[in-house]
């Protein structure tokens, strides 16, 4: 039987690129839940990183935007150098809900050792653009039988990562290819990766998400594979 975390120090890291309109309100919620929010402003040209400090973040700053796998190592490094048992990963641009932060804590508590806890949106795709949908269908099928188990949804950022996995994975990718190289490492240190339902908050803004454009990036990715440390 395995033994439960009794306590978890968690920080959350949220990348965020020209998102000033949403990082805000999603500060504030992650901070009035007593976590750690920690935003890593990517380069932005807005107010991002000025409204996140005014809301209660810890924000670390990229002089210019070097992509989402480069605001994950920075948001990494400091969850070590600061003693947090776990990092867990918000997207700044307001689709994922606060409210499904209490099931990743209540998996990550009950499990012990390598563990990530990765959102899963495929459980209702109602809402999810069809193009969308198949790609992740795709990449997600890709991935299960490249990392030995069942990841329904590889593409999902929300997620939880305890330390132990944190401390043995270098990231190599800088654009959204980077999801798909954590499950990769990870799945090669052992660690063990669960799944949770999560709820998607679409918006009418157009999406930094491109099927085409991060497909192929996966495709290249996979070529890579073979050189990854």
């Amino acid at each position: 039987m395995e033994r439960k975390e009794t306590s978890l120090k968690i920080g959350v890291i949220i990348p965020a690129y020209n998102e000033s309109e949403q990082i805000e309100p999603l500060v504030r919620t992650i901070a009035s839940m007593g976590l750690s929010p920690i935003v890593v402003d990517d380069g932005s040209s807005d107010k991002t990183a000025e409204k996140a400090e005014a809301s209660g973040a810890n924000v670390i700053r990229h002089k210019q935007n070097l992509g989402k796998g480069a605001s994950l190592d920075t948001g990494f490094g400091h969850i070590l150098d600061e003693g947090y048992d776990a990092a867990l990963i918000m997207d700044g641009d307001g689709q994922h809900s606060p409210g499904d932060i209490g099931k990743f804590i209540e998996v990550a508590k009950n499990t012990q050792g390598n563990t990530m806890v990765v959102g899963n949106r495929m459980s209702d795709t109602r809402n999810m653009p069809l193009d969308r949908k198949l790609t992740n269908m795709f990449m997600s099928f890709i991935m299960s039988l490249i990392c030995g188990q069942k990841i329904p949804d590889t593409q999902c950022g929300f997620r939880l990562i305890k330390r132990k996995t944190l401390e043995e994975i270098k990231i190599e990718s800088c654009r959204f290819e980077v999801e798909s190289e954590i499950l990769l490492k990870a799945s090669r240190l052992g660690t063990k990766i669960i799944s949770v339902p999560i709820e998607t908050l679409y918006k009418k803004e157009e999406s930094q998400i491109n099927p085409f454009c991060d497909t192929w990036r996966f495709i290249i990715f996979l070529l890579k594979l073979p050189f990854m440390k």
